[in-house]
């Protein structure tokens, strides 16, 4: 056990935990921060994706120890302040069924923007394939992220 200097949604946090602990659970069980969900712990349904540095990554396993010194945002940091355009299109074109997936669906799809500012449908299904949805809200998450795309103005910070 050694404390750990987290940038977590724009804040700096210290942690006093090992260094092999899935940043999962540092997220969830010593911060507090549950939005971030637990699914398969083994990185293959994206449920648990946060950013690393502005890229989508599966928190069950990245551990404590690689992710010092790198911003990382949770879904209750994707918007803070106020709704992000994915959060605002996603509302709009009611993606949500069960939402047990869609914190990381959200993170990953604004990676995605972050990254490709006017992406394709096959741009999209690349970026979010890995994003496991059981109640198969796909075609919505194609959608929103389109409408996403348009409330950015094409620029997402």
């Amino acid at each position: 056990m050694g404390a750990t200097k987290l940038h977590i949604n724009g804040v700096m946090r210290v942690v006093d935990a090992p260094g092999d602990m899935p940043l999962l659970w540092v997220l969830r069980d010593v911060l507090g921060l549950t939005g971030t969900k637990y699914s398969c712990g083994i990185g293959a349904c994206k449920a648990c994706a946060v950013q690393l540095d502005g890229i989508a990554a599966p928190s069950c396993m990245i551990p404590l120890s690689a992710v010092a010194d790198r911003e990382i945002t949770t879904i209750e940091g994707l918007g803070a302040a106020e709704l992000h355009p994915v959060q605002q299109a996603w509302l709009a074109e009611e993606v949500s069924q069960c939402g047990y997936c869609q914190p990381g669906q959200l993170i990953t799809a604004a990676a995605l923007l972050r990254k490709n500012p006017s992406p394709t449908d096959s741009d999209i299904d690349e970026a979010m394939a890995g994003v496991l949805c059981r109640c198969g809200t796909y075609p919505r998450v194609r959608r929103a992220i389109h409408r996403a795309a348009q409330l950015a103005g094409k620029v997402t910070p």
